[in-house]
């Protein structure tokens, strides 16, 4: 247990350039506090005392502002920067090395009972705001973007933005995918960029007499 707890606080130290010392993580991270919340919910949750682990869910809740399903199964090392909003369904799967940012959604798209919310895996960053629906796959080592809409699979080592979320870039092999934004396509930015050139394209098409009219001046 107490190795868990330190995989948790070297994760915030790791990802979050503001955490300055050991107290402030515990103290005021919130969460970090729902990551324990939740470890506490789920072991009653596997043991059978699903009220029991569904009122501690409910306290980590009204503490922090994020919910986390207690069937949810998180991996090692999970990261939640600021968190206020964050909801993750019942049969969630996250892998290891997981971020999270506030306002993300891990949720469902069906009242059917079964696997209904998304398998995260390994080494994965989700922007703000962004959700992620259904039963689908999001491969590892993926970021996807900020007020992404991801409602299917999505490979390994992909760069997802978009509403609904779409493959933007791809990483050929293990490597992982840098935070920086230059590893970020803007397809908003390209658009307006491609409105842009075809505006100047026209502009020029008008500056430009027409052959004939040129004859007739000379």
């Amino acid at each position: 247990m107490f190795s868990r707890m330190r995989e948790d606080i070297n994760a915030v130290f790791e990802r979050d350039p503001a955490a300055r010392s050991v107290p402030e993580i515990l103290l005021c991270y919130p969460g970090l506090h729902a990551v324990w919340f939740h470890r506490m919910s789920h072991w009653c949750w596997v043991h059978r005392f699903y009220f029991l682990g569904r009122f501690v869910s409910h306290i980590g809740r009204a503490l922090t502002g994020i919910e986390i399903h207690p069937g949810a199964v998180i991996g090692k090392a999970f990261f939640i920067d600021h968190g206020m909003g964050v909801v993750i369904g019942e049969t969630s799967e996250i892998g290891d090395n997981v971020t999270l940012f506030h306002g993300v959604t891990l949720g469902g798209t069906t009242w059917q009972k079964g696997k209904r919310h998304p398998t995260i895996g390994n080494n994965v960053v989700i922007g703000t705001g962004a959700k992620v629906l259904g039963p689908v796959k999001i491969g590892d080592n993926t970021r996807i973007g900020a007020n992404s809409v991801v409602i299917s699979e999505i490979p390994p080592n992909s760069i997802v933005v978009g509403i609904p979320g779409k493959v933007v870039f791809r990483v050929e092999g293990e490597k992982r995918i840098a935070l920086d934004r230059e590893f970020m396509p803007d397809p908003q930015a390209k658009a307006i960029e491609s409105l842009l050139a075809r505006v100047k394209q026209l502009e020029e098409r008008l500056d430009t007499p027409p052959r004939g009219r040129d004859k007739e001046n000379n």
